[in-house]
């Protein structure tokens, strides 16, 4: 008698249309770009040149790139600071305010994000709420330049990626067992010493997942980047955007587009090893 299959095994066969999909909507794509980033000039005449990729990989394309990944970790550091403070605070509410402060968080991602764009514009003018309030409590004699400047374009990413942050870190936060607090309490340890050794190793997984969505987020948010930035700061989707549009440059747009792929690509592999690494240290 034969012996039964197991019930998680499937033919291959039931991938076909996943992989069909795959290599149609995006290898293929992937491959077009590879193959145009190959022209020698914008016209596209002269193909089997690496000029596009030796422009794209000088010290001004790589400082561009740089400047957009250390734009990411700026954004991502301060979300991970008031993320998990309040994550923290929202297990600590009483339940009828948990929703409502659900609410608050997800309201920047139920704007449009023209919408909200504008709205830290408002915000961070000469004239805008946070200039005005500081002249009425007579804390400056002038108004301060907050828009246009990387601090305020950091302000605003942090808080629009806000809620890539928050609910991971409140998932990982709601599976730690209470009980755990209260057993290193009674041995001693301070509520300082109970967080660090204990709270903090058991929701790095949250916490590399809130870091690894609002990375990815920060670096690509083209248009908070070219409003909130202004002209006086480049990051690789401008870049990417005025060589296409503005130049009409596609073998250059398609070396910088692929560049940043291999880029981000990267940093998610590094943020997923460091996943793995941090689920062995909380089951440790």
């Amino acid at each position: 008698m034969a012996a039964a299959a197991p019930v998680t095994t499937y033919p291959l066969r039931l991938a076909a249309p996943l992989a069909g999909f795959m290599l149609l909507f995006f290898l293929t794509p992937l491959a077009m770009l590879l193959f145009v980033s190959g022209y020698a000039d914008a016209g596209m005449t002269q193909w089997g040149s690496l000029q596009a990729w030796a422009k794209m990989l000088d010290a001004f394309g790589l400082g561009v790139l740089a400047d957009t990944l250390w734009l990411g970790l700026q954004v991502t550091a301060l979300t991970l600071v008031l993320g998990y403070a309040l994550a923290w605070t929202w297990l600590r509410l009483p339940p009828r305010l948990q929703p409502v402060v659900i609410f608050i968080v997800m309201l920047p991602l139920l704007t449009s994000v023209v919408v909200r764009t504008f709205a830290w514009i408002v915000i961070l003018g000469r004239q805008g709420i946070v200039n005005a309030t500081l002249l009425s409590f007579g804390w400056i004699d002038d108004p301060i330049k907050l828009l246009y400047t990387r601090t305020g374009l950091v302000v605003a990413l942090a808080n629009v990626q806000l809620p890539l942050m928050v609910l991971p870190l409140i998932t990982a936060l709601q599976r730690i067992d209470p009980n755990l607090a209260d057993a290193s309490a009674s041995l001693g340890a301070s509520a300082w010493r109970t967080f660090r050794r204990v709270t903090v190793p058991l929701s790095l997984p949250g916490v590399v997942a809130g870091c690894l969505l609002t990375f990815a987020a920060a670096i690509t948010a083209f248009i908070s980047q070219s409003l909130i930035g202004g002209g006086q700061m480049l990051f690789m989707p401008m870049y990417l955007y005025q060589q296409a549009s503005s130049l009409s440059n596609y073998p250059f747009a398609a070396a910088i587009g692929l560049t940043f792929l291999v880029a981000v690509l990267l940093c998610v592999s590094a943020f997923n090893a460091l996943g793995r690494l941090s689920r062995g240290y909380a089951q440790a």
